[in-house]
């Protein structure tokens, strides 16, 4: 047998692999490119209210928004649906601890 003869199997073998590998790449579902702030199943994006606080609680609005109201032209979020009643019962005395962005 010669040199290349003894190398032709090694070649179909790597030839066979790399195939398999660029056919299993491309079964891959592709990721969205754009994401849009919207509402998700677990609340809102953050990026739709224009307080970084919740009024009632203080808590950061980052780490999740399940309800929303409008008041004085502002969208504010709310951690929850008791934190949101607790704010329409006397809404001037938490707004300044709702920490509005400026736009």
């Amino acid at each position: 047998m010669t040199r290349s003869s003894r190398s032709l199997p090694f070649i179909a073998a790597a030839f066979i692999a790399f195939a398999a590998c660029q056919s299993a790449a491309s079964t891959q579902p592709e990721k969205p490119k754009d994401t849009v702030a919207m509402k998700t199943d677990t609340g809102f994006d953050h990026l739709l209210v224009d307080n970084r606080k919740d009024p009632s609680c203080g808590m950061p609005v980052t780490a999740g928004i399940l309800d929303t109201a409008h008041y004085k032209g502002h969208v504010l979020g709310f951690c929850s649906k008791e934190c949101k009643a607790a704010f329409e019962k006397s809404p001037e005395l938490m707004l300044a601890a709702a920490d509005i962005k400026t736009k």
